[in-house]
């Protein structure tokens, strides 16, 4: 494994709230990677020392399991995790979760596998049982489970998925991820006691993410209107979601005790450790800060992640073409899903062309002085997606390259 940089654990000023990020810390950053070549891309560890530490701080003493998608580089990963208040890690895949187990003794597996050779794996390897926990959210889940682990081994770890939508009229209103069926205390009891009921599963933790409060910025532009939906949304959601997942865990626990409740996000960590019901939180892309999180009123964290890419033509005099820049991140399709041009300042895309697979035309101010050569910085929409398009990350701190660190990628690893 490559060497893991050092991350000093400092806790500056945060940037004050309902302000987007600026700009300011790019010159440091562009003086470092001078003698890069296009396309790279760069973690200031200034700014991720900010990021986490105000997250602890949001998270009001709990601590916060590392989300691993949120980063997809095991170097930052061990870092963060060297980091008070942070403590585990939130996989994504279970393969990906037995590699991790490698180096890590705690990893939980967010989502639902279907995956019967990892499955064979895990059952089969008693350290690896011990360090690993599975998800799981229907009956459907245990079955494919204990087939795949086979009668004989050490036991296997699994984790309830609680539904965290908001239901309204009936039903009939759904606000929130579409997850797991697990919406009532009673239906998260059933579960519960079909997991005692198979020989070789044992019932570990409890998790729910209400997506429709951490993932949903409350201070977007655009109008009032909006805001003040989203707002009410999520007050209502969270008062709702506090009872009923109280509520689900007590079921839970009647029927087996429970080592962790996770729950949470990056945008709604004040609002998760508040409930004494959740003893751990789930977070990870604060520490990156994309763009996603520039618009929440509670925080406004510093941004970490960049990537750069070279200007290779001028169509014209008020703009300017850089090579590449389709890094579109997942979701809804929508402008919010961009990569945003940063530095120099003044530049936007072209709402008829976007950003392209391999240019991307830009325009605006700072078109007007760019040329063949000259490098445009951007910032991604999600947090770890920028690592499935780079092999490395140059790790940047003040104003120079203090180490570089392969991603997943890099590593040759493609898990989703």
């Amino acid at each position: 494994m490559a060497h893991q940089p050092s991350v000093t654990r400092t806790t500056p000023a945060p940037h004050p709230p309902g302000n987007p990020p600026s700009p300011a810390g790019l010159p440091a950053l562009q003086k470092a990677t001078a003698g890069l070549q296009p396309p790279f891309a760069v973690v200031d560890l200034g700014a991720l020392r900010v990021n986490a530490a105000q997250m602890t701080r949001r998270a009001g003493g709990k601590p916060i399991r590392l989300a691993s998608k949120s980063l997809r580089c095991r170097a930052l990963i061990g870092d963060t995790l060297r980091l008070p208040g942070f403590t585990g890690i939130l996989a994504f895949t279970l393969p990906e979760a037995l590699w991790l187990a490698e180096e890590h003794d705690d990893i939980l597996v967010g989502y639902p596998t279907a995956d019967t050779d990892a499955l064979g794996r895990l059952g089969a390897d008693e350290r690896l049982a011990a360090r690993v926990t599975l998800m799981i959210d229907s009956p459907e889940h245990l079955d494919l489970v204990t087939a795949a682990i086979g009668p004989t081994g050490p036991p296997v770890r699994v984790c309830l998925d609680l539904d965290a939508s908001l239901r309204l009229a009936g039903g009939r209103l759904h606000l929130g991820m579409r997850r797991s069926p697990l919406h009532s205390p009673r239906q998260a009891r059933d579960l519960a006691l079909a997991v005692t009921a198979r020989r070789r599963l044992r019932l570990v933790g409890a998790m729910s993410y209400e997506g429709q409060i951490a993932g949903i910025a409350d201070d977007r532009p655009g109008s009032r209107a909006g805001r003040t939906a989203v707002r009410l949304m999520q007050k209502l959601s969270t008062r709702e979601l506090r009872e009923r997942r109280a509520a689900a865990v007590r079921a839970v626990r009647s029927v087996a005790p429970l080592e962790f409740v996770n729950g949470g996000g990056t945008g709604s960590l004040e609002n998760t450790s508040a409930e004494p019901a959740v003893t751990e939180l789930g977070a990870g892309s604060g520490l990156y800060a994309p763009t996603l999180f520039d618009h929440y009123r509670g925080f406004s964290p510093r941004p970490a992640a960049h990537f750069v890419l070279s200007v290779v033509r001028r169509p014209g005099p008020r703009h300017a073409t850089v090579l590449g820049g389709g890094w579109i991140a997942s979701g809804a399709p929508g402008a919010d899903r961009l990569p945003v041009p940063v530095w120099p300042t003044g530049l936007r895309l072209l709402p008829q062309e976007g950003a392209g697979e391999v240019q991307t035309p830009l325009t605006g101010e700072g078109a007007t002085g760019l040329r063949a050569g000259d490098r445009v910085w951007f910032r991604h929409a999600k947090a770890g997606e920028l690592c499935e398009r780079v092999n490395e990350l140059h790790l940047v701190d003040g104003d120079r390259i203090v180490d570089v660190a392969p991603t997943y990628r890099g590593e040759g690893r493609a898990f989703l």
